[in-house]
């Protein structure tokens, strides 16, 4: 918390030169209500997108009206944490973390009722509550693949197993090509992608329930398990099939990177799939799912994401309107396909038929996966009750970022981990 104070005043300058006001009315007394809505923009996702969305959903709405509000960084939980100790915590926000909004009673909890439209109405309970719409599913990472780089290497199949991904590795090397683009930077998480595939993929496809043993203290980030899957992504390191110095690079740039050649594999969310088909490069791509050890199919997924509502918002009704509109709306949920190629989760929901090649086969995999039962939690992206406690996704960076560039072993990567999740309590 030293510089909570200054950050904090920045953050909030920010938003006030961000804000805008987008759909019908001016809110306030009389027929109209204004809400605010804290959203975050991406190269997938810009101004545009945003206002469209907003836009569709207010001229269904007469009377309603929504103040934009802008997250600064890709920190939208912690941004949306210096607006509620100021006394601006918006009506309505998408993609921030519930937990701990919902414990201290600042999000409302939607009732069977209104999620039953959604095809996973039980994700991310928090003491029994459902306080964020689990409007898309995310699988978080396959792994995209430059199908060229692959040809010119020699490689006739994509990896099935841990094994086939190490000789595939080995193969790519051999020929001077960078075998995973990956990156770091002020975001973090692109360092840690292929760190959470392996705890999804081995530690999770054995004990489903990890991380809802971890807070109860069944079991540590110190335990053989966990320390085996850290210790097949030190191996990725040593073995050179990593570039250490990528971990500065930011997430717009490890993307950049890969779509101009710069690497073979790309571990990252679908989410990839909208910047591949509508960026398409000079090579096909292609995607697998992350490999398992002996080849049995476990795909690592977070259901979530969607819209929280303030259960303290002066226009709560309104709120929570927007918020149901929103996520509901077909053209919504098709435009979010096509900008970042979510995976909806709305019952009898089925993407566009344009939709994009590397979408439509991240999502051939991805329904295999449901049809098998076998998904599982994605590690390090999980909230609300088996998530992280908070605080703690950032630790999981620091220690991918920490083993990745020599700072620190495994074993001392792992004691870390156990030793900040206690503080974090």
């Amino acid at each position: 918390m030293r510089r909570s104070f200054a950050l904090g005043a920045a953050l909030l300058l920010a938003a006030s030169l961000t804000g805008c006001t987008v759909g019908g009315g001016t809110g306030g007394s009389g027929g109209g209500s204004e809400i605010s809505f804290l959203t975050f923009e991406t190269p997938n996702l810009p101004p545009s997108y945003w206002d469209s969305a907003i836009k569709r959903v207010t001229d269904r709405n007469p009377g309603l009206s929504v103040k934009k509000l802008v997250a600064p960084s890709t920190d939208r939980t912690g941004y949306a944490k210096q607006l509620l100790q100021s006394g601006q915590f918006p009506d309505v926000a998408i993609a921030v973390d519930s937990a701990g909004f919902a414990e201290s009673g600042n999000l409302y909890a939607w009732t069977p009722e209104e999620l039953k439209d959604f095809q996973f109405p039980g994700a991310n309970p928090i003491k029994g509550g459902h306080h964020q719409l689990p409007a898309n599913t995310q699988t978080i990472p396959p792994i995209y693949y430059n199908k060229k780089l692959f040809a010119d290497a020699g490689i006739t199949s994509v990896p099935a197993t841990w094994a086939d991904l190490l000789a595939a590795s080995e193969k790519l090397k051999a020929k001077g090509i960078t075998p995973f683009t990956i990156g770091g930077g002020k975001e973090g998480f692109p360092s840690a992608m292929l760190l959470d595939g392996l705890v999804s993929v081995d530690v999770y496809g054995k004990t489903p329930d990890w991380l809802s043993r971890r807070r109860a203290d069944q079991v540590k980030f110190t335990d053989p398990d966990f320390q085996r899957a850290f210790g097949k992504f030190a191996d990725l390191v040593a073995k050179g099939y990593l570039d250490k110095t990528q971990v500065s690079r930011d997430y717009s740039a490890t993307e950049a990177a890969f779509l101009k050649g710069e690497g073979a594999m790309y571990p990252m969310g679908n989410w990839f799939a909208a910047s591949a088909d509508a960026k398409k490069p000079s090579f096909d791509i292609g995607v697998f799912n992350f490999p398992s050890e002996d080849g049995k199919l476990v795909v690592p997924a977070y259901t979530g994401g969607g819209i929280v509502v303030n259960a303290k918002s002066p226009n709560l009704d309104a709120a929570k309107k927007f918020a149901l509109a929103f996520q509901l709306d077909k053209e919504q949920i098709d435009a979010s396909v096509k900008a970042d190629g979510l995976f909806p989760a709305i019952k009898g929901y089925t993407p566009p038929s344009d939709a994009g090649p590397v979408f439509k086969a991240g999502y051939d995999l991805y329904r295999e996966a449901v049809a098998k039962n076998a998904v599982v939690n994605a590690f390090s992206w999980e909230t609300a009750d088996d998530g992280l406690l908070p605080g703690m996704k950032d630790k999981v960076y620091q220690a991918a970022q920490d083993v990745i560039t020599g700072r620190k072993t495994v074993a001392d990567a792992c004691a870390f981990l156990d030793t900040e999740w206690a503080k974090a309590r």
